[in-house]
């Protein structure tokens, strides 16, 4: 068994900025209709200061890109993430062996929460009946309390945040239909979605570093959005890097 380097790993930990915790039960079901849904979920403690710096719309902007840049770095390039200015596709080295095909991304922010979901259109591994069903959504969730307590119940200068990757509502072709899907849903466990487990995991964990890929386009950088606009954001076909033109659009939802 090959030995870890120590100063590799002593050069990780300083590198970390933050300290992960995976929750190593994702929470996964399938329904009869063939459509299966897997969520992995972490925590992340981090300076409290480090997270108010971050927690704005600019960065969830943010976060999305750096999960699609994880998804191509992880995978040496095999994987390909296109963007059109409504669209979102994960390409096996390009087109036209389209993986997944996801509609623009929707961003949804308040003071404790935010998240992008991407609604799945369709692509190889859809199978025809579920194209326009189900999404990827990442989410991040700040204690309301804004952390706990520190030394003499006071505030304490670490706070956890909760960072979640949830498939809801997707009909992987490989599982098949009739009387292959008992086969094929065991299939989808053993193969499909333990990598996609794995891939998770190892993102989220990657997020020790803070290291998140700036937009291209920025959509949700504050010179980009009017003075004047409530804080909490809800865009669609917006920012996350989607296209070398900008044709996002952003409304305000409500206070949370």
């Amino acid at each position: 068994m090959r030995r870890r380097d120590p100063r590799r790993l002593i050069r990780r930990s300083r590198a970390a900025r933050a300290r992960v915790t995976i929750y190593e039960d994702p929470e996964s079901g399938s329904a009869g209709d063939g459509s299966v849904t897997t969520k992995q979920l972490a925590e992340v403690v981090l300076p409290r200061s480090e997270l108010d710096r971050i927690w704005s719309p600019e960065y969830l902007e943010r976060l999305a890109r750096t999960y699609w840049r994880f998804l191509s770095r992880v995978s040496l390039g095999i994987l390909r993430v296109l963007y059109t200015p409504t669209s979102r596709e994960i390409a096996l080295l390009g087109r036209p062996l389209v993986l997944l095909r996801f509609h623009a991304p929707e961003y949804e922010t308040s003071t404790t929460h935010g998240s992008v979901t991407w609604r799945i259109e369709k692509g190889l591994l859809v199978i025809p009946r579920g194209r326009e069903k189900g999404f990827l959504r990442i989410a991040v969730e700040r204690p309301p309390d804004d952390g706990v307590a520190g030394p003499g119940d006071g505030p304490s200068d670490q706070i956890a945040a909760r960072v979640s990757s949830e498939v809801a509502n997707f009909y992987p072709l490989i599982a098949g239909t009739g009387w292959f899907s008992r086969i094929g849903r065991v299939v989808y466990r053993v193969t499909q979605l333990r990598i996609h487990i794995v891939v998770t995991h190892a993102f989220l964990r990657s997020l020790a570093r803070l290291d998140l890929a700036p937009s291209v386009v920025g959509a949700l950088e504050p010179e980009r959005r009017s003075p004047k606009r409530d804080p909490s954001v809800r865009a669609g076909a917006s920012g996350e890097d989607a296209s070398e033109a900008d044709t996002s659009t952003a409304r305000a939802v409500g206070q949370a």
